[in-house]
C-alpha cells in the first residue's frame, strides 16, 4: 500500500506550493489531507494523483476554482480530452492574467485599469465576468494567501474591477422582467465583489436586481424583501466565514422568510457544497445562474 505523503513531499511531487495547497483546502475543500500522529497534514495517494492532473490543467490555462470542484472522473476526462485550440486560447489568456497580476504588484494601477477596460470592451460583459474577473479573483486571492500581495494591492484590484462592473451594469437597459432579486451579504461576510459579478449576469438575463451591498443585518434583509417585494434573496459567501457561521446564518434567514421567497447562496465557501441547507439553493458556479433563473421562471410562469 502506497503511504500518504507529507505536504513537503506533495510540493516536490506536484510543483504546487505548500501555501497554495493550504489555500485550496480552505477555499475549495480540496485537497482534504488526513493527519498523522504528530497532527501534520498527510495526503493519500489518490489525492496526490488528482493534484498532478490539476497541475497539468493549470499549466494549460484552466481556472483553479473550476477544476478543483470537479469529480475525479470529470477531471480525468478533461485532462484527456482538452481541445488543442481552446487550450491555446486558454494559455494566452492565462499569460495575460499573470501579466496583469505582475502589473498590480508593480503598482502600475492605470495600466491595469486600461487593460481591464480594453478586455471588457473586446469580450463583452458576460465573458468578462466569466473569463477574466473570476480567474483573476482566484489569482489575486491565492497570491494574497501566499503573502505575495499586500492588502492595499488587493484593494486596488478590487476597486478597479468594481468600478468597471458598476459602470457596465448602469449602461444596460433597465430590467423589467421577473424575478425581482435582492442581493447582499450577511454581517459575517465583508466581501462584495462576488455580488457585483452576479448582479452583472442577472442584469444581462433581464432580472430586476436590488443590491444592498455587504453586511446587511438579517432584520434589514427581511425589511428590504417586504419593501421591494423581492422574490429571490441571493447571498454571496467567501471562504472567510466559518462553516458554522454560514450554516447558522442561512438557517436563520430561511426560518425568517416566507417559504415562497427563494434563497440562493453561492461563492467560495466550501460548506455550501458539502452540507445542504433546507430551503436554500446553492449555485456552485457563475455558470449556474442562467439555468437557475430559467428554472425559476418556468416554475413561475405568471410571476
Amino acid at each position: 500500500m502506497t503511504p500518504a505523503l507529507s505536504i513537503a513531499a506533495v510540493e516536490r511531487d506536484t510543483g504546487i506550493s505548500k501555501d497554495t495547497l493550504r489555500a485550496w483546502e480552505r477555499r475549495y475543500g480540496f485537497p482534504a489531507p488526513e493527519r498523522d500522529a504528530s497532527d501534520e497534514r498527510v495526503y493519500p495517494p489518490e489525492q496526490v494523483s488528482r493534484l498532478r492532473e490539476i497541475k497539468r490543467l493549470l499549466d494549460q490555462g484552466h481556472r483553479p476554482g473550476k477544476i478543483l470542484r470537479l469529480a475525479p472522473d470529470a477531471l480525468r476526462k478533461l485532462t484527456r480530452g482538452a481541445d488543442g485550440g481552446a487550450r491555446a486560447t486558454s494559455q494566452t489568456l492565462a499569460k495575460e492574467l499573470q501579466a496583469s497580476l505582475e502589473t498590480l504588484r508593480a503598482h502600475r494601477t492605470q495600466e491595469l485599469q486600461q487593460w481591464l477596460a480594453r478586455v471588457l470592451a473586446q469580450r463583452g460583459l458576460a465573458r468578462f465576468v466569466h473569463e477574466v474577473v473570476a480567474p483573476m479573483n482566484e489569482r489575486v486571492g491565492d497570491a494574497w494567501a501566499r503573502g505575495e500581495l499586500q492588502i492595499f494591492e488587493e484593494h486596488l484590484y478590487t476597486e478597479a474591477i468594481q468600478l468597471l462592473l458598476r459602470n457596465a451594469i448602469h449602461a444596460l437597459p433597465a430590467a423589467t422582467a421577473e424575478p425581482h432579486m435582492l442581493l447582499t451579504t450577511l454581517p459575517i461576510e465583508p466581501h462584495g465583489l462576488g455580488l457585483l459579478m452576479v448582479h452583472a449576469l442577472l442584469a444581462l438575463e433581464g432580472a430586476r436586481v436590488t443590491s444592498l451591498g455587504v453586511q446587511t443585518p438579517l432584520p434589514e434583509i427581511i425589511n428590504a424583501v417586504r419593501a421591494h417585494r423581492a422574490q429571490i434573496v441571493a447571498l454571496s459567501f467567501s471562504s472567510l466565514p466559518t462553516a458554522r457561521a454560514v450554516i447558522e446564518a442561512l438557517s436563520q434567514l430561511r426560518a425568517a422568510l416566507p417559504a415562497a421567497i427563494a434563497i440562493w447562496a453561492g461563492g467560495g465557501s466550501p460548506i455550501l457544497r458539502r452540507r445542504p441547507i433546507a430551503g436554500v439553493s446553492v449555485l456552485c458556479e457563475l455558470a449556474d445562474i442562467g439555468p437557475a433563473l430559467a428554472a425559476w421562471r418556468r416554475a413561475h410562469p405568471s410571476g
